[in-house]
């Protein structure tokens, strides 16, 4: 299953200039998650980090695996029509183990590699990767619940 940014916006709330997932391109519902965003030097962000010197802040990786790791968590919910979707939110409870290997430029595919640890209602513990030519650049476990808005 692929999704395309269009898709992704009916299923979580994020817009320009934070929507940070560009396409999904692999879902096993309660497993895993493949999806990606494409750098922009165009991006604002790269105005004041840094300027001659531009470095995509780990801040916004960690943020795109988060947006990412929403939409497993969705798109694992079975049934869940749009509607319901769209009365729903994902809460970030935690981000632990937080790791920034190799900085992220301008140009970059940062491919976001997102997998499901453990699952209990509403709870969901994710383990979040960040490939930029199948290197690892970031890593992070996240920890959401989804809830009414």
């Amino acid at each position: 299953m692929t999704l395309d940014v269009i898709e992704i916006q009916k299923i979580i709330p994020h817009r320009y200039p934070f929507l940070l997932v560009d396409r999904i391109t692999k879902i096993n519902e309660n497993e895993n998650l493949i999806g990606y965003k494409n750098v922009s030097i165009s991006e604002n962000i790269f105005n004041g980090h840094f300027p001659g010197h531009p470095i995509y802040p780990g801040v916004m990786i960690l943020e795109g695996m988060a947006q990412a790791g929403g939409i497993l968590a969705f798109k694992s919910m079975g049934d869940m029509t749009e509607e319901e979707a769209a009365n729903k939110v994902v809460y970030f409870m935690s981000i632990d183990k937080a790791k920034f290997r190799h900085p992220v430029k301008p140009g970059d595919k940062l491919e976001y590699r997102i997998s499901v640890i453990k699952n209990k209602g509403a709870i969901w513990i994710l383990k979040g990767e960040a490939y930029v030519d199948d290197k690892l650049v970031s890593e992070a476990e996240l920890k959401a619940m989804i809830v009414d808005k």
